[in-house]
């Protein structure tokens, strides 16, 4: 009984410290840009996917709401906070659709397994990513205005390094996802 208590604890101590550290990771990579207009280009998608994928669904959504939660309070984890904003206003701005996406992104690349082949796991972090982008330009469009060049804008910009970090995830997936054993 008194081994179960315990393992429990450090389970969820664990959880805890990875969903913390997670949103710092997060935090960095929103900083670490190359400055596009009206969406910077970040390294957040790979981190989020990473977190999906290496310790599943329940640790990569509540470390990915942590962080939204974060710069919803005003705290400066956003790419470009404090610069252009903080807190709800800024949440609410031209990124909100693709931060709302990291929460499907990191759910959908967490349902890689170290069974599928390279092509499948290429596969699903390309869906993973595309729900991002989809909810992203979805926003974007309803924001700004669907007579602009909302693609141009908020997709085209970024697919070529998108496709870059999908590669080298795909590559190092069967490695990482065995994290997942440590929790």
């Amino acid at each position: 009984m008194e081994l179960t208590k315990l393992n429990l604890q450090s389970k969820v101590i664990k959880s805890l410290l990875i969903i913390v550290l997670g949103s710092v990771a997060l935090t960095i990579s929103a900083k670490i840009k190359i400055p596009f207009y009206p969406v910077p280009m970040t390294m957040q998608t790979f981190v989020v996917m990473f977190l999906g994928l290496s310790f599943g669904y329940k640790i990569g959504l509540a470390t990915v709401s942590l962080y939204l939660f974060e710069g919803i309070i005003g705290l400066p984890v956003f790419s470009n906070s404090p610069e252009r904003g903080i807190g709800l206003v800024y949440f609410t701005g031209p990124t909100m659709g693709y931060l709302i996406g990291f929460l499907s992104a990191s759910y959908l690349a967490s349902f890689v397994n170290s069974k599928d082949n390279l092509f499948k796991i290429f596969i699903k972090l390309i869906i993973a990513v595309s729900t991002i982008y989809l909810l992203g330009i979805i926003w974007l469009g309803t924001l700004i205005g669907w007579e602009k060049p909302i693609y141009s804008l908020g997709v085209a910009p970024f697919l070529l390094a998108e496709l870059f970090k999908i590669l080298l995830l795909t590559l190092i997936a069967k490695k990482i996802i065995k994290f997942r054993n440590f929790i």
